[in-house]
């Protein structure tokens, strides 16, 4: 499994250091061929593609850098992450490697930007999370099949 991830991530990281930052949403043939971005959400219009960064972190264990391609909802001129590990009942690496390593960057397109990563609590956190179970309603979907409250971390600029 974590090899199949690796290969999604390294995928989906050449895709976007190609063009920019821009990822173009999978459909159907695509999704059957096993391009792991997801099919288009109707929220977002198709021009833009999937709102995407890359999220530079240290493994806390390691301490390794690593890359997660992360979808995103801007947040005050920062970004707001979720930690859904695709509705795992675990959080994701990234998520923990954050915590413990909470000062890093993100690549956004073209820049590649400071940011130091906090959890939002209580009224931020509502409010962000259901803006983004709004607009990417499988969201919703993975909380409630992980059994636990999704983590949402807010990347504010340095």
């Amino acid at each position: 499994m974590a090899d199949d991830i690796n290969v999604w991530n390294e995928r989906i990281i050449a895709e976007f250091r190609a063009n920019g930052g821009f990822v173009r949403w999978s459909d159907a043939d695509d999704l059957a061929a096993g391009r792991p971005v997801p099919p288009r959400l109707e929220a977002f219009e198709d021009h833009h593609g999937v709102p995407m960064i890359l999220l530079h972190h240290t493994g806390s264990r390691t301490g390794r850098e690593r890359i997660n391609p992360l979808l995103y909802q801007p947040v005050d001129g920062g970004f707001a992450v979720f930690a859904t590990s695709g509705g795992s009942p675990r959080d994701p690496a990234w998520y923990r490697n954050l915590m413990t390593y909470p000062h890093t960057t993100v690549e956004t397109g073209p820049e590649t930007v400071t940011v130091a990563a906090r959890y939002a609590e209580r009224g931020e956190r509502s409010r962000i999370w259901q803006h983004q179970i709004a607009v990417t309603p499988a969201f919703a979907e993975f909380e409630f099949n992980a059994g636990r409250r999704i983590p949402v971390v807010v990347l504010e600029r340095v």
